[in-house]
């Protein structure tokens, strides 16, 4: 075979911005290292230093509006709920068991003589705080004093709880409510990341010593992937003053800076081993990689950035952390790919392939020309039409179940398993008093600023308390706290906190009661907010009202992206379609799984007969972004031999046989990191790491092996047809971009090497 790397000379290939970005980190390598390392290092200084606090989010709609009324008042209502009742079902209940009535004082005096602890109920002055059987009573109370003491006082009254516990072993005396709650969701988001970084970096490990057959070509990815993923995370630590970032978002930046900062550095060095192989110097393999993969690299980039930007259009402050974080982390990594990569592979040279391993070192990536998928897309396009319509079915089977998709988010009972001890105590109080182990918060303030604690507000109160513990759909016990100005009311609402029970008692308490309650004071104003009822119904109103345009924005934005890359008019059509056809059949999977049941013991989680509202929107944005990643290098592969001479289905089976290797690979790793996050904890990331591992293996089988080539089959010549332009143009233009003359550079086929 002759080698096509010949057929333009070294010079002119250093003629595309990315080919001189390459060139001028070859010659300046340590320049550009040095470069690197300054910047990594900026970036966690910028995040270690930064002073002051982080910015807080607010939900949107009227939960929002109560956020933020509350927060300008400096302090934060926090209560908490202590259930007591026997352990034995058959003795006595709380109102006739001597020793649970004593254990109730012992705890209510202990309460009230710790600093911090305000408006201690007990269940022995208050009817209401007693279970209508009579077995279980309700101890609550409120963490008072300034914000940067709530942790210290929260530690005090679990200490308490916990000594009382201990004193009647014959009693059930657990806690939970706001700060006990948000404080086990939040470590279980820390253990769960921890978790997730300490399996997916030795599997990711694995996966490429297998695949490069050395220490030092594996460790490469790895490298390029932590850094991005380090300098990422510094500069959110400063971007975090302003914009808020939540420890979800940590988990899904750390989640797509290791899947593209590994695949395009796999893509990179795939590249640049496969034209060593043929001879060409590690100079000229870096270039020629720079000029075919680097510029696949930054239209996947650019792609994926502006897939997730499309997340802005939900005008949610969740959103905008996320989108941020996602956009740097890729920017970094598509940065590093075309700066620091060249570089350190030019430094390395030949010894990329040092500390090989045994019975794998012998293995080369550049010559891992799969047979399989060579056979595959021979046969695929020699019946396109037959192999189409067959995969097509199949992944519409596949997303059947996603037309009865029930968008709901989980309660923190449903999201965490029981054994979480918290957990355990918020499901045992919302069987004894349905809604007070997360009840909705009632901010009442007065439209002029002045208190809201007048005689009027309070009689307006009162009939707000007798109208909701008359209501079924509310319930008690109704509790008041005074936050400076504001009043705020807390009422539990009857079901499981996110069901549609309780989104129906939400509407009830805020299109009827709230109105009967206030609606003859003057200037008063009422907003109602609460984990996670409230919360969770004015994100889904949002984010359903705003969701048309994000998807809009992204598929108009990808057809864009993909049009200028290729310069074709039915490349673009073909591969939103192929991206729809892969989303939708994860969409299916992931209902037939978590709302239906479906693999329950296995994956370890208990169905609430729903999906996470926002899982898909965020797998459609960025399902279409990763995705790129192989279409666009694959494409890239095919349209080089399509330049070249070959026909359509020549330059699709070569461009599959030869792209199929780090394709694969790029596949099984990406796979494998997103698989881990389904042995996470939480049942948002199970479903995230479900779907977001079932969409990439269906890319990177059914849409990459038999969709792809039947449909350029199928189309031939016109897949790569632009209005005006035939192929000699476009290889001609192609060519000129090369050649520092303007000139077409004579390109030979891939048969003729």
């Amino acid at each position: 075979m002759q080698n096509n790397t010949q057929a333009t000379p070294p010079n002119t290939r250093e003629r595309t911005v990315i080919g001189r970005i390459a060139a001028w980190s070859i010659q300046h390598r340590w320049t550009a290292i040095g470069g690197w390392v300054a910047l990594v290092l900026v970036a966690i200084l910028c995040g270690a230093l930064a002073s002051g606090s982080d910015a807080r989010s607010l939900d949107p709609g009227d939960s929002g509006l109560a956020q933020q009324v509350i927060a300008g008042q400096g302090l934060d209502p926090s209560r908490e709920s202590v259930l007591v009742q026997p352990l034995s079902a058959d003795g006595p209940g709380l109102r006739d068991d001597p020793a649970a009535r004593a254990a109730v004082r012992d705890l209510v005096d202990r309460l009230r003589a710790t600093p911090g602890i305000i408006d201690v109920e007990s269940p022995l002055d208050r009817a209401d705080r007693v279970s209508d059987d009579g077995n279980s009573g309700l101890v609550g109370f409120a963490l008072g004093g300034p914000l940067a003491q709530y942790n210290a006082q929260a530690k005090a009254s679990t200490a308490v709880v916990e000594q009382v516990a201990a004193a009647n072993p014959g009693l059930r005396v657990v806690q939970a409510g706001d700060r006990s709650l948000t404080s086990t969701v939040d470590q279980a988001i820390k253990d769960d990341m921890l978790r997730s970084e300490s399996m997916s970096l030795p599997i990711t490990l694995v996966i490429l010593l297998v695949v490069f057959g050395s220490l030092v070509a594996a460790g490469i990815p790895l490298l390029l992937a932590g850094t991005t993923v380090a300098a990422t995370f510094g500069f959110l630590g400063l971007i975090g003053k302003v914009i808020p970032v939540n420890s979800a978002t940590s988990v899904m930046i750390l989640l797509i800076g290791m899947a593209v900062g590994i695949d395009y550095t796999l893509f990179y060095l795939r590249r640049e081993r496969e034209e060593r192989a043929k001879g060409a110097s590690v100079r000229d393999a870096l270039i020629i990689s720079a000029r075919t993969s680097g510029h696949a690299v930054v239209v996947s980039g650019l792609t994926v950035m502006v897939c997730v930007a499309g997340l802005l259009f939900t005008d949610m402050d969740v959103f905008r952390g996320l989108t941020v974080g996602a956009v740097l982390v890729v920017g970094l990594a598509v940065l590093g790919s075309i700066t620091v990569l060249p570089a350190l592979l030019s430094v390395l040279g030949h010894r990329v392939d040092k500390g090989r391993v045994p019975w794998l070192g012998r293995r080369r990536t550049a010559a891992q020309e799969s047979r399989f998928w060579s056979t595959v897309a021979s046969a695929v396009v020699r019946r396109p039409l037959v192999w189409g319509l067959t995969g097509t079915v199949a992944l519409v089977v596949l997303a059947v179940p996603a037309l009865g998709m029930h968008l709901q988010d989980p309660a923190t009972t449903d999201s965490l398993p029981r054994s979480v001890t918290q957990v355990d105590s918020a499901i045992r109080m919302q069987d004894a008093f349905p809604g007070t182990a997360a009840p909705t918060r009632v901010a009442i303030w007065m439209q002029d600023g002045s208190t809201a604690d007048t005689p009027e507000v309070r009689a307006d109160i009162d009939r707000l308390r007798l109208l909701a513990e008359a209501d079924p759909r509310l319930g008690g016990p109704v509790s008041l706290a005074k936050v400076g100005d504001v009043l705020v009311a807390r009422i539990p609402l009857a079901g499981k906190g996110t069901d549609p029970e309780s989104m129906a008692a939400l509407e009830h308490l805020r299109n009827d009661v709230l109105p009967q309650a206030f609606g003859d004071t003057v200037g008063v104003r009422t907003a109602v907010s609460g984990k996670p009822t409230a919360q969770a119904y004015d994100f889904a109103e949002q984010l359903t009202s705003r969701a048309p345009a994000v998807f809009l924005f992204v598929l108009v934005l990808a057809l864009g992206l993909l049009a200028l890359a290729f310069r074709s008019v039915a490349i673009p059509i073909v591969s939103v379609l192929l991206n729809l056809l892969s989303v939708g059949s994860a969409y299916g999977v992931v209902t037939w799984v978590f709302q239906g049941g479906h693999g329950e013991g296995l994956l370890g989680f208990t169905s609430y007969g729903g999906v996470v509202g926002w899982l898909p929107l965020f797998m459609f944005v960025m399902l279409f972004g990763l995705s790129m990643d192989y279409h666009i290098f694959i494409l890239s592969r095919i349209r080089e031999r399509w330049l070249s001479g070959a026909d359509s289905r020549s330059a699709v089976v070569g461009g599959i046989r030869s792209s199929s290797g780090v394709v694969t690979s790029a596949a099984v790793i990406m796979t494998a990191v997103f698989a881990v996050f389904v042995t996470l904890s939480a049942i948002e990331y199970k479903m995230l790491g479900l779907g977001m591992a079932v969409a990439v293996l269906i890319d990177a089988t059914v849409v990459r092996g038999v969709l792809l080539p039947a449909a350029l089959a199928l189309l031939g010549e016109r897949a790569w047809w632009l209005p005006g332009r035939s192929r000699r143009g476009v290889a001609a233009a192609s060519a000129s971009q090369r050649s520092p003359q303007g000139r077409a550079q004579a390109i030979p086929t891939p048969s003729a090497r």
